[in-house]
Order: structure tokens, then C-alpha cells, then sequence
């Protein structure tokens, strides 16, 4: 599906780079046709998901047109650093996506362990936790409500909940973030509120 040219030398790297930072968005072209195999190949390894694979190259080039500063010529190539950016997000890809299938067969929203910080999952371990998070989910949007039960109730991917509510996938990706966003601030507060009154 990628075909790969001539990964050029250091001063190619520089000079692509510079055009990035400049904002040449034939530079993105360039830079994707010089690496989108080598970024593939990796992320396909680590997934074993052409799907995923896609979505992990698609975020690794994202990611050097946002901030094309952040690889530095000087400590080594534009090949090895994205092969390691391509690396790293496949890891963490395949650690969400585990962490979801965990969360899923424990039969509980585990909102923390998705890395947000906030420790909902372990607030949701009783009957009166489960009381609160019923009354934070009633309170979300309808398409966030949808969102958040067809992944972590009924246990979809976010493909399979993009596919279900008839949205890109990077809207259901979305809508998943923003629900368990507002569902972690309401279990923060309502939790905080009940420890006042006590």
C-alpha cells in the first residue's frame, strides 16, 4: 500500500525539516512519500492491524507537521526518529486498545486506566460510586451518552462505534475523549461534593 523512495542524506533531513517548520506542506508530501512504508511496516509490526497501522501513520505524520522542531537533526536521522515515533504510537495504540478490552471484560468504565489521570475507575467500584456515574452519563449530550455505552457498556472499538452511530471514526474517537473528559470532572466533583458533606 506504501511505497518508499530514497531516505536522502543528513542535510536532506535538515533542509525537509526546515521546510516543515516553515509550513510547506509539499515538505509533508515529500516527507511521506520519502517514509510512509518505513512508518507502516513499524506500526503494522507492533499492532498486526493494517487498520490500526493507518490510523498510527496517519497520526505520526499529523504529529511532524505540528511540531517539526521537535526532531533534531543533530542527534540522529529523520529515518530513525520516526521510525521511533512510529514505534512509540503503535505501543500506545496497542496498550489503549488493551486497556479498553481489560476495562470491558472487568465490566466497568475504568476511566483512569485509559490515562486521564483522574481516578473515576477506582470510584466506581460501589453501588453508590455506580449511582453517580449513572447520574453523570444521563447528564452527557445524547451523542457522547451513545458514544461512551456502545464502548465501554457493550464493549465496541471506537471503529465499531463509528461505524454504529454513523460517524468518521475520528468523530466517535472524539466524542469517546470528550465523554470520558466530562464524566471524570462530574465523578471528580460529585465525589468532592459528597466528601463535604460528610
Amino acid at each position: 500500500m506504501f511505497e518508499q523512495r530514497s531516505t536522502g542524506t543528513a542535510h536532506d533531513d535538515a533542509r525537509l525539516r526546515d521546510r516543515l517548520v516553515f509550513g510547506d506542506e509539499t515538505a509533508l508530501v515529500d516527507l511521506h512519500e520519502r517514509f510512509s512504508a518505513l512508518v507502516y511496516a513499524i506500526a503494522v509490526r507492533v499492532t498486526r492491524d493494517g487498520a490500526a497501522a493507518e490510523d498510527v501513520t496517519q497520526e505520526v505524520f499529523l504529529a511532524v507537521w505540528q511540531r517539526p522542531l521537535a526532531f533534531e537533526p543533530a542527534k540522529g536521522s529523520l529515518r530513525g526518529w520516526l521510525a521511533m515515533l512510529a514505534h512509540r504510537r503503535a505501543v500506545d495504540l496497542v496498550r489503549r486498545e488493551e486497556t479498553h478490552r481489560r476495562a470491558t471484560r472487568d465490566g466497568r468504565l475504568d476511566v483512569a486506566a485509559l490515562g486521564h489521570g483522574d481516578p473515576v475507575g477506582d470510584q466506581v467500584s460501589d453501588s453508590d460510586a455506580a449511582e453517580r456515574l449513572g447520574t453523570a452519563m444521563r447528564a452527557l449530550p445524547e451523542n457522547l451518552h451513545r458514544a461512551i455505552a456502545l464502548a465501554y457498556l457493550e464493549g465496541r472499538t471506537y471503529r465499531e462505534v463509528a461505524v454504529d452511530l454513523g460517524v468518521p471514526e475520528g468523530t466517535a474517537k472524539s466524542w469517546l475523549r470528550e465523554g470520558l473528559r466530562r464524566l471524570a470532572v462530574a465523578m471528580h466533583g460529585i465525589h468532592a461534593h459528597a466528601g463535604e458533606q460528610s
